[in-house]
């Protein structure tokens, strides 16, 4: 029962966090939104497409803006998740890719490669993951090394970090466990870093206890898109 009052406390204030009136306004806003908040595929793809065109929006008018760029890729990554597209999901790569050579020292954008590797080794295993996507673990996890670096002891990157990883090996409950603890301590100046210090918090209960399977699936139920409907 522990677990399930975390989950629902969690969620709640995720929701309740994006969903005042001047929510939803810029592409980033909208990810946050369709990502922690949006209750089915549909609602959750209409944000999606809405950030796409507003981070098009910006590009058309500055070309080198790295946070619309940024927005644009998760977007895609996003996109790709819930419509199970290799197109979308190779665009959102590529975009990925393409910031991170730019300025290594981003740790959003390293944050947002690394998980696009961990996240499909996931949700389809390495083979396939590398195979049709060519996903894989050992430049997921450099990445993901790259942006705790950088992080700015901001509670984001540990918190993302150790919901990834505990996914990925269940058995990992230590490492898990430091990052998360890590995040529940961390600097939480914006919404998603505010959403996912909760989720680190309610992510505790199962780690401590040291059960990695328990925590595995709570990971996933309090990463993006975990509240929508199977």
């Amino acid at each position: 029962m522990r677990n399930g009052r975390a989950i629902s406390v969690a969620l709640l204030a995720a929701a309740a966090a994006i969903s005042s009136p001047a929510a939803a306004e810029t592409p980033r806003e909208l990810l946050v939104s369709a990502a922690f908040a949006a209750r089915d595929k549909a609602s959750a793809l209409a944000r999606i497409e809405a950030a796409i065109k507003g981070a098009q929006a910006i590009i058309a008018r500055d070309a080198g803006n790295r946070e619309a760029l940024l927005q644009r890729s998760i977007a895609l990554g996003y996109r790709a998740k819930l419509n199970r597209s290799p197109a979308d999901a190779k665009a959102a790569r590529r975009g990925f890719e393409a910031l991170v050579a730019s300025n290594p020292g981003d740790a959003e954008a390293q944050l947002g490669l690394a998980g696009w590797h961990l996240l499909a080794i996931v949700e389809m295993g390495p083979l396939l993951a590398r195979t049709m996507l060519g996903a894989r673990q050992a430049p997921g996890r450099q990445a993901l090394d790259r942006a705790l670096a950088a992080g700015g002891g901001r509670a984001l990157i540990p918190a993302y970090a150790g919901m990834s990883l505990i996914q990925l090996e269940p058995g990992g409950v230590a490492e898990a466990r430091r990052l998360v603890e890590a995040a529940a301590k961390a600097r939480a100046p914006t919404p998603i870093d505010q959403i996912m210090q909760r989720h680190a918090a309610a992510l505790l209960v199962p780690l401590r206890a040291g059960d990695g399977k328990a925590a595995a699936a709570l990971a996933e139920k309090l990463m993006p898109f975990g509240r929508l409907a199977k």
